[in-house]
């Protein structure tokens, strides 16, 4: 997966272990990574 640290970002993925879906939310400030969540979606 590849982010673009220009913008925050919010998109959907299988995960590789389980296939169960989760979300996840990466926001960036100047170019550094400041937050990353994943939250798992669906069971």
């Amino acid at each position: 997966m590849l982010l673009d640290p220009a913008y925050s970002q919010t998109y959907v993925e299988d995960c590789e272990v389980c296939c169960n879906p989760m979300e996840v939310q990466v926001s960036f400030e100047e170019g550094e990574l400041t937050s990353f969540e994943a939250i798992e979606l669906g069971q």
